[in-house]
């Protein structure tokens, strides 16, 4: 695997803090404030359209993003004090619960508990100290960086998933790189994918066999990889189908 850029913080894929934490810190920060200009003035009407996701509404999208933002700082701050703790209180089946009692509140309910579970997530995260990263968690068995690099991707993905103005192409190239990745993994057996991006020149390998090359813009290559729908056009013959994500 060949990669030219790095996330904020650490390595490109969920690393280490090698570098400074606040890199990964303002992303959260930049990520939350863009979410609570997008969802000021919510209606019943617009909880209820169509989201990215098949099957989902805004709503559906919303209310998923208060509870992972909860689970995940929860896991922030009990690892602070030396424990660990399962992201949620009766696994999946509790999670998609949540989602589907909590998608169809008014409005003004679920807003408010939507910027609640946005200020628990920054206060968490803002009390993650430098030396703290490493410590251990009981997300895939990783590290205070593994829940951070989740919360990101949580946060960037589903916000434009929610259809409220954001779009993948205000992705940050850490985070695309980042997606590309960590996504890898969803690169199918058998072959070699590089993928160029066009505007960047960055250039990824992934995998060993038949090559395939695939170009676009950075920010269509990582929202492919996420399996959500580029904006611009991806030059590849075919395009692999890619797996499940890991």
């Amino acid at each position: 695997m060949a990669v030219t850029e790095r996330t904020p913080g650490g390595t490109d894929g969920e690393g280490t803090a090698e570098e400074p934490h606040t890199g990964l810190q303002a992303a959260f920060t930049a990520g939350v404030a863009r979410l609570r200009g997008l969802t000021g003035g919510l209606t019943d009407e617009a909880l209820r359209a169509p989201s990215a996701l098949p099957g989902w509404t805004r709503g559906h999208v919303l209310t998923h993003i208060e509870g992972v933002g909860l689970a995940l700082a929860r896991q922030a701050r009990y690892a602070l004090r030396g424990r660990t703790i399962e992201v949620y209180d009766g696994g999946r089946p509790a999670r998609d619960a949540a989602i589907e009692a909590g998608h169809g509140r008014p409005a003004a309910q679920l807003a408010a508990a939507l910027a609640d579970a946005l200020d628990e997530a920054e206060a968490s995260w803002a009390a993650v100290g430098p030396d703290d990263w490493g410590r251990p968690v009981a997300y895939r068995d990783g590290t205070l960086r593994t829940v951070g690099l989740a919360w990101w991707r949580e946060l960037e993905i589903h916000t434009v998933d929610a259809r409220l103005g954001a779009s993948p192409s205000g992705w940050s190239p850490e985070l695309c790189t980042h997606l590309l990745d960590f996504l890898s993994v969803r690169v199918p057996g058998g072959i070699g994918l590089t993928v160029t991006a066009v505007d960047t020149g960055g250039v990824w390998t992934f995998g060993r066999g038949a090559r395939v090359a695939v170009e676009g813009r950075l920010t269509d290559l990582a929202a492919w990889f996420a399996g959500r729908t580029p904006e611009g056009e991806l030059a590849g013959d075919p395009l692999p189908e890619l797996g499940t994500w890991p």
